[in-house]
This record gives C-alpha cells, sequence and structure tokens, in this order.
C-alpha cells in the first residue's frame, strides 16, 4: 500500500506546474533562464513587470541571511549580485513564501531560521556559494508546504499521527504517505527546474549520504536545521531534534572550537532573524 501511495505522491507532485504558485511571468522567467539567452536587464524587466513579485523579491534579498541589508534597491542589481539562479528561485518560492508566512508561521520561521544559519555556517567555514546554501536552507522544508496545499487530507492525518503516537513529521509521512517531504522537496525542485545544486540539499536534508554532487552544501543545510530545531526558533511540525550525521560532521571538518564559534554566531543572526520575521507578520 504504501508504495502505491507513494507512486501516487509522486505522480501528484510531477503535475505541480498547475499549481496557481507558477503563474505565467514566472513560467516566463523559468523560460528565460533555461536558455540562458536572455539579458539580465530582460529578466529584471519581467520581474519587476510584477511590481509584488519584484518587492518579494528585493525584501528577501535585503533580508539578513543575503548580508546586503538596505543595500539592493533594484531587480537588475539583486540578479547581479546573486545571480540568476538564486533569483528565479525567489521569485519560484515567493507564493509559496507567503502562503507560509500567513498560514504556517511556525514553518516560515523555522525555514528562515535555517536560512540564516546555513549562511553562518557557510560563511563561518569560507564554503562557496553561501546564497546558494542559504537559498536551499530556505526551502528545505517546501515539501511539507506542497503536502499541505496538495494533499490536505494526508497533511492532517500526519499531524495527528505526529500528536497520537509522539513520531517525528518525518516518521508520519513515511507512515501515511510512503515517503516524505525531503523527497517530495527534491521532486518539486526537479519539477520547478531549479538547479541541481538547490535540488540535492533540499531532497537530502535529513540524510547527507544520500547526496552525491553536492554533499558539502547539503550538510551545511542539515546542520543548519538541527541547530535551528535545537534553538527553538520557529515550528518545523514536530519537537524533535534529530543529531547531526557523522558524514556532515567530517564534510564540514567540524570540531569543538568552531562548533562553539558557529553556534554563538548562528544565535546572534537568529536575534536579527526575529525582528525581520516579525516584521513579515505585520
Amino acid at each position: 500500500m504504501s508504495m502505491q501511495k507513494r507512486a501516487e505522491v509522486q505522480k501528484i507532485m510531477q503535475e505541480t506546474q498547475s499549481l496557481p504558485t507558477l503563474p505565467g511571468i514566472i513560467l516566463k522567467l523559468t523560460s528565460l533562464v533555461e536558455h540562458d539567452k536572455a539579458s539580465i536587464n530582460e529578466m529584471a524587466r519581467v520581474i519587476s513587470s510584477d511590481n509584488t513579485l519584484a518587492a518579494k523579491v528585493l525584501r528577501l534579498v535585503n533580508s539578513p541571511f543575503y548580508g546586503f541589508s538596505g543595500r539592493i534597491s533594484t531587480v537588475s542589481k539583486a540578479l547581479m549580485f546573486l545571480g540568476v539562479n538564486i533569483v528565479k528561485s525567489i521569485a519560484l518560492s515567493s507564493s509559496i513564501i507567503e502562503m507560509m508566512e500567513k498560514n504556517i508561521i511556525g514553518l516560515w520561521e523555522h525555514s528562515y531560521g535555517c536560512a540564516v544559519a546555513a549562511s553562518t555556517i557557510a560563511h563561518g567555514l569560507s564554503i562557496p556559494e553561501p546564497e546558494e546554501i542559504a537559498t536551499a536552507a530556505l526551502l528545505h522544508d517546501i515539501g511539507k508546504v506542497i503536502i499541505k496545499l496538495k494533499m490536505e487530507e494526508d497533511y492532517n492525518d500526519i499531524l495527528s499521527l505526529v500528536r497520537d503516537e509522539e513520531i517525528s513529521m518525518l516518521d508520519a509521512e513515511q507512515k501515511i504517505l510512503g515517503t516524505d517531504h525531503a523527497e517530495i522537496g527534491g521532486w518539486i525542485a526537479k519539477a520547478w527546474c531549479l538547479p541541481e545544486k538547490l535540488a540535492e540539499p533540499i531532497a537530502c536534508h535529513h540524510d547527507v549520504n544520500r547526496s552525491v554532487t553536492h554533499q558539502t552544501k547539503t550538510a551545511v543545510v542539515h546542520f543548519a536545521n538541527t541547530l535551528v530545531r535545537a534553538s527553538g526558533f520557529g515550528y518545523g511540525g514536530d519537537d524533535f531534534v534529530h543529531p547531526v550525521q557523522d558524514t556532515a560532521w567530517k564534510k564540514l571538518g567540524l570540531h569543538e572550537s568552531v562548533l562553539e564559534h558557529l553556534v554563538q554566531a548562528t544565535e546572534d543572526k537568529l536575534i536579527e532573524a526575529k525582528n525581520f520575521s516579525l516584521e513579515v507578520q505585520r
């Protein structure tokens, strides 16, 4: 039964191009990026033609985890500083993020906190492309949002199972769906044509061993998820704090002195993030 259910879920995910979260303007932007022929100005014009979307992109670009607070005033500058794929990912996820802000505020805070933590960890360990890692962390639980959007009855059953059996959301998803939000997030990332360096950390953030090409990025998102859960920032659907896998410890070269610094730096950044999250909820 679980394998049959898993196949049903995968089919639903493959059809997510029909979601209202992918309006025509996003599809046009995706097409421009895929063909790799459009100029930055052309892509900026597409995003800026939707004032709401442009505002969401600029708000996120200027938020604490990208490190450009208050310095990027146009979409074209965002594209130049962060790159096309990052801005495309922000634009793609903007409606999902808005949905979290309004309806699953705890998950929004958790996801945002993970982005802040991932950026802090990546910068602290001098890992390349910290902005992309932060974006992967922001989207790491996108599978939970899609489950709620597309399979609300199953989503409610999962929450009930978490409460009644006192198990993690990950385990409850496996029992009911035959898969979990991480794998579903990976399917969604591929359906949306997100680059593999974002899709893989999303799909493997609970199991770094499954990550092949971008294991360092995945390890950062995995570690950030644990730190933010342990800090109590936001709410990911249960109270479980999953341990950091040995693979992640080794991949990131973590040891006591480095860990102490990263945890303190992350806690400081999460205070800034809390202020930003409170602004979002107003």
